[in-house]
């Protein structure tokens, strides 16, 4: 004898007509009750919302409302409104502070996927020692960014210009980090150096999960490696590349620790970033308007990261 699972959702027949008009008799209609949440989910994720609320979001609110007064972060304050914000938009230090962040982020996302991706290449070829190579391209991941910094401020100021100079290119005779036009350079080179392993961990995901048969089906038919690169690999890992893109223009944005120990924002303010603006001004008496800066650069990057997250659903890439 034929039975019927208690747990089978209840169907009936439909009648009337369809949404093209054709009749609906014949089309079994299945309704499923949503299953209800249970209370253990619910405690276990309270504590997670209570402590995101206790040290993010009450705290952004509190500064957003310093940002529209007049505190030096102690003693008596006034409400002055939107004062701050209308001072930011005038401001030469915060608009060269801007453009530093944002061309520093934009080309350090470049440099450092077009070096991680080819790496990426490197490693995952038929190479001897291939796992020990890889063990040494991550040491820069673990390393501390402000020793990083120091490390590189050391060999950017003396060893390099001894070198150049013992080799007669004068050029580079001079510490590039005391150039006002070629401070960045330094600053986006280090950054890279540390910020590569990253990265190059997700390309060596994303090729590994290419099928080596295809590979093998193009060496078949005659592709050649650039042939193979550009119609395979490149789009298949497409994915990842939208990834780290992402991911690594979120953290540039938010550049500080390598900045502070390559050139401390100089030579004069050549080098400041936003975060390190705010920082110091929170310091230096200006505490609502930096608390300002603050917000108008949260603003800032989270539409940014909605212009990402458009072309990451574009791209049908999870996170």
């Amino acid at each position: 004898m034929a039975t019927t699972s208690s747990r089978q959702a209840p169907a009936r027949r439909a009648s009337g007509t369809g949404p093209d008009g054709a009749a609906g008799d014949g089309v079994a209609v299945v309704r499923q009750r949503r299953k209800p949440v249970d209370l253990t989910f619910h405690l276990f994720l309270l504590p997670a919302v209570a402590l995101f609320t206790a040290f993010i979001t009450l705290p952004a609110l509190a500064g957003a409302a310093v940002s529209l007064t007049n505190y030096v972060g102690y003693g008596d304050w006034e409400f002055i409104g939107l004062a701050n914000y209308a001072v930011l938009f005038t401001d030469p230090n915060i608009r060269s502070a801007y453009a530093f962040t944002l061309g520093f982020a934009v080309v350090t996302v470049v440099l450092v996927n077009v070096v991680a991706l080819a790496l990426a290449l490197g490693l995952n070829a038929r190479i001897k020692f291939k796992t020990a190579l890889r063990g040494v391209f991550f040491i820069p991941m673990v390393v501390s960014g402000i020793v990083i910094a120091f490390v590189f401020n050391y060999l950017l100021s003396s060893s390099v210009p001894a070198i150049a100079s013992s080799l007669g290119i004068t050029g580079l005779e001079e510490s590039i980090l005391a150039n006002p036009d070629l401070a960045w350079l330094g600053v986006v080179l280090v950054t890279a150096w540390q910020a590569v392993p990253s990265a190059l961990i997700i390309y060596l995901a994303g090729l590994l999960a290419v099928p080596e048969e295809v590979y093998e089906a193009a060496a078949l038919d005659g592709a050649s490696a650039w042939r193979q690169f550009a119609s395979i690999t490149l789009p298949l890992v497409a994915g990842y590349v939208v990834i780290n893109t992402v991911l690594g223009f979120k953290n540039f944005l938010n550049a500080y620790d390598i900045i502070v120990g390559l050139t401390d924002g100089g030579p004069g303010t050549a080098t400041r970033s936003v975060a390190m603006t705010i920082f110091t001004g929170f310091t230096s008496g200006d505490y609502a308007y930096q608390m300002a800066n603050a917000v108008m650069f949260f603003v800032v990057t989270v539409v940014i990261s909605v212009l990402q997250l458009q072309i990451i659903r574009r791209r049908g890439v999870s996170l």
